[in-house]
């Protein structure tokens, strides 16, 4: 193997088939795909892509709910050298066209369902020149400018077989859009190194701890489209016997519930929300007997959450990890056995992990502190941003943000999330990304953005804000323009109206001072 093809995806992808040969792969929506197909097709579509005038280095952005199209098409952007540009599918136009123009993405490979969100981001976006339709669209469909040439994804599946592009293991693989709190979203570089070094960390644990012993039937609910969701595509190409993955379109429990018991499986990743609303579902009169691991990430578990899934489903074991999309989605995961509730566990081989004080320097076991993080999969930097990069990673060790502390045997505890982060129903909503939004109105003079728990979703998204003298504005009328100006998961489902918001002494918004106000 050459050797800058050593960390190439695309070739991780290959030596998976041709190790594991050809078997039943994937169950979506009562479909059976064989991992023979699966690959063919990325053959042709990356050669496709080439066909259309993608070149090595190029972005082409994917926004797709879950389906199999998806990894055909990560797979065939790799082998075409390009970088894979994931969105969410639940973005709003204002922020699809934001990620299109900051990305410099050319190409854009969608559903007809979501056509009218990408009419209304391509005007915003004059960047984009063609965007790939998976399925038919139907008549009547959104119309795109004139500049964007609409392409059927089954014309580059015409295309004959190619080879994979050569690309480096320090080149681009995947450019992945997170939100942040000093702006709009920002992108993650993430190498094929990067990449290949996580998912690798990630199966090299699951085999030295026995998780990959028999376990061959996986539940995958979460989206492909979020950094785990990507990573748990590349671990199964490491995989050393045949894997069957059964994908959700989205999470939903009662579907769930009826998947995990016909498919019988084994393994599942979930977020502590969809815990709790499966929590809701009839598990105990459910064959669950063959469920073995619960991996749970993104926010920290309830003991009394874990205690109730545990009575109800006692075949299984819940395995808590943590990371961010910046270390590659992956950090540190618990063990089979030597589970600790309230542990994230210990770092993944090739992960160093410390606990850092204000001045950047090492604290003991017990202390609390940031997490800092120093392994091949931690990412390149942010794009296009040179000084958050270097903030971020200044002495080449990626500063997560999120504090934590050790106990004396080297398990990770998390003391708080990302000092702003809302996670509701599994997705993290940055308040910047919203107050911003709420900013644009013309009656909004301040904003300021918090969680509210919620049983359901975990949090609840909850705006506070100021309105310029004369400009009088009722907050019903600010519901309907945040659901106009986010996505479905970002938008506040409630906005109070104060005369000022609280601020700390040195001028800044008192975060805290909200929060103790939605729950009171």
């Amino acid at each position: 193997m050459p050797l800058d093809q050593a960390d190439h995806l695309a070739r991780l992808a290959e030596s998976a088939y041709e190790r594991l040969g050809d078997h039943e792969s994937l169950i979506y929506d009562g479909r059976r795909h064989r991992s023979g197909d699966l690959y063919r097709r990325a053959t042709r579509v990356g050669a496709g892509f080439a066909g259309l005038g993608v070149q090595p280095g190029d972005r082409v952005a994917v926004l797709m709910a879950n389906c199999p199209e998806v990894g055909i098409t990560y797979q065939a952007i790799w082998r075409a050298g390009a970088v894979v540009t994931p969105v969410m599918f639940l973005v709003s136009p204002v922020e699809l066209a934001h990620i299109l123009t900051d990305s410099g993405a050319r190409v854009l490979v969608t559903t007809a369902d979501l056509m009218a969100s990408v009419a209304a981001a391509a005007p915003q976006a004059p960047g984009l020149e063609r965007v790939v339709v998976v399925d038919e669209l139907p008549p009547g469909s959104p119309e795109l400018p004139p500049s964007v040439t609409i392409t059927p994804y089954a014309d580059l599946e015409a295309a004959d077989p190619g080879a994979i592009v050569s690309r480096g293991g320090t080149d681009l693989a995947a450019l992945m859009y997170t939100g942040g709190t000093t702006g709009r979203a920002k992108g993650v570089m993430l190498s094929h190194r990067n990449l290949h070094a996580c998912s690798a960390a990630s199966y090299t644990a699951s085999r030295v701890e026995g998780l990959t012993d028999g376990i061959n039937r996986t539940l995958m609910p979460l989206p492909l489209s979020h950094a785990y969701g990507l990573i748990v595509t590349l671990i199964g190409w490491h995989a050393v016997e045949p894997q069957l993955a059964v994908l959700q379109r989205w999470f939903d429990p009662a579907q769930w519930l009826e998947l995990a018991v016909e498919h019988r499986i084994q393994r599942t990743t979930l977020v502590p929300s969809m815990i709790q609303m499966l929590l809701g579902q009839p598990l105990a009169e459910a064959d669950l007997s063959e469920m073995r691991y619960i991996s749970s990430g993104a926010a920290p578990l309830a003991a009394d959450t874990r205690a109730a899934w545990q009575r109800a489903v006692p075949s299984s074991e819940i395995l808590e990890g943590y990371g961010c999309t910046e270390s590659g989605s992956v950090i540190a995961t618990s063990r089979p056995g030597s589970n600790r509730p309230g542990s994230v566990g210990t770092a993944l081989p090739g992960y160093e992990i410390e606990i850092r004080d204000d001045k950047d320097q090492p604290l003991p076991p017990g202390s609390e502190g940031e997490i800092c993080v120093r392994a091949q999969g931690v990412m390149a930097g942010y794009w296009n941003a040179p000084e958050l990069t270097a903030q971020a990673l200044e002495g080449g060790w990626l500063h997560t943000g999120d504090i934590g502390r050790f106990d004396e045997d080297g398990f990770l505890y998390l003391v708080d999330r990302k000092k702003d982060l809302i996670l509701r129903g599994g997705f993290n909503v940055f308040p910047r990304d919203v107050e911003d939004a709420l900013l644009n109105h013309p009656a909004v003079a301040a904003a300021g953005v918090v969680g509210r728990p919620d049983a359901r979703l975990g949090e609840e998204v909850v705006a506070f804000v100021a309105l310029h003298p004369g400009q009088p504005c009722g907050s019903e009328e600010l519901l309907t323009y945040g659901k106009e100006q986010l996505a479905a998961h970002k938008y506040p489902r409630e906005i109070r109206i104060l005369d000022r918001l609280p601020v700390t002494s040195v001028g800044k918004l008192d975060r805290k001072a909200l929060r103790a106000q939605v729950r009171d």
